[in-house]
């Protein structure tokens, strides 16, 4: 059986763990409406994770009675930063919660100057980090930076060992499947609902990023970001 996972601010280093976070505790008991005795696995976010059974849950505390600890295995041995320009209404979110799921690090998002919306609402996207992150049994939870702007974004991504900048006109991910193979931080910018701008375009090729295409049909931009993460994924693998 598949047990739920939660992350928090939890020691886990002793015999048990305990928690007053009102919102764990609201979902432990009215939403999952578990039971003393039932098992679920903890996280601290720092990889480590228990096993654990419900000793006591009220309305203002829970504790927990830990069985085993284990370090996460599952995180990638190597780094993927998402550069996302904002997004319409959900589609930012559903970028942000398949990015997560696909083990991405951190995720950046960028105002281009084709983006049409600007502001984010933090908290909502936090959630869906953190829910995102437990569901797919990641051992961190990544990181959601502060919106910047195309150039402070190529700026951060100067520090990557590769940067690859998603666009139609670009050559098939394939030609520089040795590239990424052999890095361990990759950049991946995915641009807004209209496309990136020639100047930008030009920035990107000025700082030698990969400019590479996924499909000869025009992707959404949610779209492009699980296609682009599962295509680097793979092609790092092999």
């Amino acid at each position: 059986m598949r047990l739920n996972r939660f992350f928090g601010n939890f020691d886990l280093n002793g015999k048990v763990a305990g928690t007053s976070d009102k919102e764990l505790i609201n979902q432990l008991r009215n939403v999952l409406r578990l039971k003393v005795g039932e098992e679920i696995i903890l996280c601290d976010g720092k990889l480590n994770e228990a096993e654990c059974s419900i000793e006591s849950l009220d309305k203002n505390e829970a504790t927990f009675k830990i069985l085993k600890t284990e370090k996460n295995k599952k995180e990638l041995e190597w780094e993927i930063v998402l550069y996302c320009s904002i997004l319409k209404k959900e589609n930012f979110e559903l970028a942000v919660q398949k990015a997560v799921e696909l083990g991405v690090k951190r995720i950046i998002p960028v105002i281009a100057s084709r983006t049409v919306k600007l502001g984010l609402k933090r908290d909502r996207l936090d959630k869906i980090i953190k829910e995102a992150a437990e569901q797919s049994g990641r051992g961190i939870l990544p990181i959601l930076s502060d919106y910047v702007g195309f150039n402070d974004a190529v700026s951060d991504a100067l520090l990557n060992d590769l940067n690859i900048f998603f666009d139609l006109g670009g050559v098939s991910l394939g030609q520089i499947k040795d590239d990424i193979s052999k890095c361990k931080n990759i950049g991946i910018f995915i641009g807004p609902e209209g496309g990136w701008d020639e100047s930008e375009i030009g920035l990107a090729i000025k700082n030698r990023f990969k400019i590479a295409s996924l499909s000869p049909f025009t992707l959404r931009a949610e779209t492009a970001v699980i296609a682009g993460l599962a295509a680097v994924i793979r092609s790092h693998a092999l």
